[in-house]
């Protein structure tokens, strides 16, 4: 069997997402040097950070990017069935190789595990299995976790506006999230941690959403229409109460988040001409305007600064506009493979950010030569885990997705596969 290209990219792919690509490798690298001062850049850490959130400009890129992409990819084959089988094994094979790596560094002790406040081993596994956990009241096993459930999410959400007809609308859905970030700021709506899970307990909420989940993706990729509606509508309005009333996000923080990831798409639309460059415009300027007002508004918090999180913000949104003003332009290999292993890079670098941790301890003074040599350590094990991990888990995924294609168009036309 041959195997798999350790960075494919085709002529096309670089043409048509290299700037993507790029874009999600800058990311990438930004989260990792974020995380990974703690450990080896203690001083510039304190300076920078107040000035620079780091890991909020990473994390906008990326969602940012996200935005872009998924939904496209859903509505170039307009099958709700098969989005989901390529998501799922776009996205779960490293992780549950991550998740596993982890859990087993933990028992060995080699790594502490993260304390779950009492929560039972099913609750904690059920809650990250869903990708939920972070709006489920369940604290992920690996910090990074979290901007996952917002990226399942913006998945449910997603597929609830392409069940319903409304997924043209994206750029009255980004602004309308981002206002009612500013409204809930302006209105001093700051809700509990958590807020469902202490109302009706973590454990029901979890047994409820897991369940509401499976449902809702089986009756939207169902072959009824009512059943497809039904589902969509179902699983949108599990992940909008989840960010409206169970985040460990700021409310508006969590609302921006959906804003950008549906601005991502507005941009998107405009560029394919299903919607004008002008409504675009429009859209952006005012999730920015509400945003950059959310964060003023909220004011400083334990979790960053009001000028730390603004200025993360605005150059995120920048550096995406950078990168659509020049995706016609070559960009570097180097780039375009960063962008191709960063779903590695993103996962993977906090487990051996844990290891260090764990046996050598963090340095209380800068040592950029150490930096240096983290990366040079970690950027050769995510292309293997890239290679060996994530390229398996995509061919399968599109088997998978050919195979129900090819289910569907026998079950709609049989006759003209009868001799098949």
């Amino acid at each position: 069997m041959e195997s798999p290209p350790l960075v494919p990219a085709s002529p096309t792919h670089l043409s048509r997402l290299g700037w993507l690509d790029a874009l999600r490798g800058i990311a990438a690298l930004v989260v990792v040097f974020d995380h990974s001062s703690y450990t080896f850049m203690p001083e510039l850490r304190r300076e920078l950070m107040p000035e620079f959130n780091t890991s909020r400009y990473g994390i906008m890129v990326f969602f940012l990017v996200s935005g872009y992409i998924i939904p496209a990819s859903l509505e170039r084959r307009g099958c709700v069935r098969t989005f989901w089988a390529r998501r799922i094994f776009r996205v779960y094979p490293l992780w549950a190789a991550v998740v596993s790596a982890l859990l087993a560094l933990g028992f060995t002790g080699i790594v502490e595990l993260r304390d779950f406040g009492g929560q039972g081993v099913v609750t904690v596994a059920v809650a990250h299995a869903t990708m939920l956990q972070e709006l489920l009241g369940t604290p992920s096993l690996l910090l990074v976790l979290w901007t996952l459930s917002y990226e399942m999410s913006f998945y449910l959400l997603v597929v609830a506006l392409f069940t319903v007809r409304l997924h043209q609308r994206s750029a009255a859905v980004s602004v309308a999230l981002a206002g009612l970030a500013a409204m809930s700021v302006a209105a001093g709506a700051v809700l509990p941690v958590s807020a469902l899970s202490g109302l009706v307990g973590t454990g029901p909420l979890i047994a409820f959403a897991s369940i509401a989940m499976a449902v809702a993706i089986c009756c939207a990729s169902a072959g009824s229409s009512g059943l497809r509606v039904f589902g969509g509508v179902l699983g949108g309005g599990l992940a909008l109460a989840l960010v409206l009333f169970n985040g460990t996000v700021p409310l508006w923080e969590g609302l921006v988040i959906l804003a950008v990831m549906f601005l991502g798409t507005a941009v998107h639309r405009a560029e394919n001409g299903q919607s004008t460059w002008h409504d675009a415009a429009v859209a952006a300027a005012l999730v920015v305007a509400c945003a950059v007002g959310s964060a003023y508004g909220f004011g400083d918090g334990d979790h960053f600064t009001r000028r730390g999180w603004i200025v993360a913000f605005l150059l995120a949104v920048l550096t995406f506009g950078a990168g659509l003003w020049s995706r016609r332009r070559r960009v570097t290999r180097v780039l375009t493979a960063l962008g191709t292993i960063s779903y590695s890079v993103y996962l993977v670098h906090p487990v051996l950010l844990a290891v260090i941790d764990s046996t050598m301890g963090r340095r209380r003074q800068d040592s950029l030569a150490l930096e240096v040599a983290f990366f040079a350590v970690l950027l050769p094990l995510c292309l293997l885990t890239h290679r060996w991990v994530e390229v398996p888990g995509r061919t399968w995924g599109r088997g998978w997705a050919r195979r129900l294609r090819s289910r569907d168009e026998r079950q709609r036309h049989p006759a003209s596969h009868a001799g098949a």
